[in-house]
């Protein structure tokens, strides 16, 4: 059995399918991962309710998660590229799984909260790599094609975790969210050891070097400082002494990581690497997308369910064409950047992504559910056809050596821009609603403040959105004037093919 066993294995690793192997693999890791991200949200009023903890504090389970995986995806990106990604994915995913079962297990609000943030330093293990992984063993001429699939896998968790978390905390009790994806991930984990390659001797002696502690440090300590500030802000004020605090430790210690990392001698991350205009303009295109896109997913269901007094499983699935658009068009839209190039399909998708945030911005108190729906369609269309492209341009400009770090740093982009897209659209919903005499606090609208408060939200919700959508305008703009990948004189060159192994 064992020799049958590694026959099978061999035949796997050599063979000239091995990228969509690699693929499936590493697909249903990130799927989890994804889906217990975005369905553990929908369990915190019954957390609440077990440990008698307060809304603030719950937030916590999130926002722990979301701050620490921020924080460690450059530091696990340049680790990998050292010590190669397999070790490191491998060694994230089964710390998230045991740490999965630990918070199931939990006995406190303050257990719960250390063991997801201890959980998001490892998601940052599988996270950092995934995008890596994928776009190695395409060829470089199906480029789009791979990062649309990975768009797609994100796109599918995105929408699973809300349903299937729904269902298991109603039937099952919370606890069960993280119990139910454990033995998925250990299937998922035992094909990621067979089937993906480390590697060799020599990849790993020519990849070896110092670690940059210097710089993760700095680069951490300043996207921490800077996303506690921007999360908090609405609710202390911006101009009190513990955000402008924030404010400050963020840009000292993010001009000490800029100082430091142009003089280290292995720095973390390659500040060079913005000299290439495809790589600097489509990673800002890609901060303004994500920056403007982030205020629909935390403020529509508010809208939904207080705003237009829909049910939560009603709601739930008004969300869900949008979130279908993104799955369907990302594959899709990576194949025309194949063939067309990355450029025209990212502002094809800003395109889309703008009109959805002036449709959606002209929601009242009696719109209907057909509004809705366009709008939700127009954005989930938008950035499935923008990101594939998008995140294309970034690998496809830059050497494989720099993978590892770069697939951390694209996704700590997106996480960045996500938090603070959140906390801007926050302020301008509550400072509206507080020029109208309410509360600035998102709690009164399921407080029974009535007709006039949920008017005095939409208002706020439409402002947000109006801002949201001269973000989209900006992403639209840098993806039209950045250069196609690989332009030499006005051409454009075919890329060489890859190999289908890959490297690691």
């Amino acid at each position: 059995m064992p020799s049958i066993s590694i026959r099978a294995v061999s035949a796997i690793t050599s063979s000239p399918n091995y990228h969509w192997w690699a693929y499936g693999a590493v697909a249903v890791g990130m799927f989890i991962n994804v889906m217990d991200q975005s369905g553990i949200n929908i369990a915190l009023p019954k957390i609440a309710d077990e440990f008698s903890a307060d809304i603030p504090t719950v937030q916590w389970i999130s926002l722990g998660y979301s701050l620490a995986t921020s924080a460690m995806l450059m530091p696990m990106g340049r680790l990998s590229d050292m010590f190669g990604r397999k070790r490191i994915y491998l060694t994230g995913f089964a710390l998230f799984v045991a740490l999965a079962a630990l918070g199931g297990m939990s006995q406190s609000i303050g257990m719960l909260v250390v063991v997801k943030i201890l959980q998001g330093l490892a998601s940052a293990g599988v996270q950092a790599n995934s995008m890596a992984f994928i776009t190695e063993v395409f060829p470089d001429r199906q480029r789009g094609k791979a990062m649309g699939l990975y768009m797609a896998v994100i796109g599918t968790g995105a929408i699973s975790g809300p349903i299937v978390g729904g269902v298991l905390v109603s039937e099952l009790g919370w606890r069960s969210i993280f119990f139910a994806g454990i033995p998925v991930s250990v299937v998922a984990m035992a094909a990621s050891a067979l089937v993906l390659k480390g590697r060799s001797a020599q990849q790993l002696a020519r990849g070896s070097g110092s670690f940059d502690w210097g710089g993760a440090a700095l680069s951490s300590g300043a996207l921490v400082a800077f996303l506690l500030a921007m999360t908090n802000g609405w609710r202390l004020g911006w101009t009190s002494g513990p955000i402008m605090a924030g404010f400050i430790a963020s840009i000292v210690l993010l001009a000490g990581f800029v100082f430091w990392e142009m003089r280290a001698r292995e720095p973390m991350l390659d500040l060079s690497l913005f000299r290439n205009r495809v790589f600097s303009m489509s990673i800002a295109s890609r901060f303004a997308s994500f920056l403007g896109g982030s205020a629909i997913f935390f403020l529509m269901p508010f809208y939904l369910i207080q705003g237009l007094e829909y049910e939560a499983r009603d709601a739930a699935w008004l969300l869900v064409p949008g979130a279908l658009g993104m799955a369907i068009l990302g594959p899709l839209s990576g194949r025309l950047s194949d063939r067309f190039g990355t450029r025209w399909p990212s502002a094809l998708g800003m395109v889309s992504s703008t009109a959805a945030m002036f449709v959606l911005a002209a929601l009242d108190t009696s719109s209907p559910a057909w509004h809705v729906i366009i709008g939700m369609v127009l954005s989930g269309v938008g950035m499935g056809t923008f990101s594939s492209p998008n995140t294309s341009a970034i690998m496809g400009s830059l050497p494989r050596d720099k993978y590892g770090v770069v697939s951390g740093f694209v996704n700590l982009t997106r996480t960045s821009a996500n938090v603070s897209g959140v906390a801007i659209s926050t302020t301008i919903v509550t400072l509206t609603m507080a020029s109208f005499g309410f509360e600035p606090n998102l709690s009164v609208l399921s407080d029974g403040g009535g007709a006039e408060v949920r008017s005095a939200f939409v208002i706020g919700l439409s402002r947000a959105l109006l801002v949201s959508g001269c973000l989209m305008l900006i992403a639209l703009v840098l993806s039209i004037i950045r250069p196609e990948v690989g332009s030499v004189g006005g051409r454009t060159r075919q890329p060489a093919r890859a190999s289908a192994a890959g490297d690691d």
